[in-house]
């Protein structure tokens, strides 16, 4: 079954920042990103976060 909820894909996306995920969890984040509007907001976001966590990590390391 590839349908899933959007419970179960933020967790799997926030889980593929740690692991890379089976094809088949791949897919159903695929599928689920193209039918859903608000989880690609939250993996947008959380790659914002991302990024703005690496840019704080490099200010602060060249500041010692």
């Amino acid at each position: 079954m590839l349908s899933r909820s959007c419970r179960q894909v933020t967790h799997l996306v926030l889980q593929a920042e740690d692991r890379a995920l089976p094809l088949r969890d791949r897919l159903a984040v695929r599928l689920h990103m193209l039918m859903c509007k608000a989880c690609p907001r939250f993996a947008d976001q959380l790659a914002l976060m991302r990024s703005a966590s690496k840019r704080w990590r490099q200010y602060s390391e060249s500041q010692d």
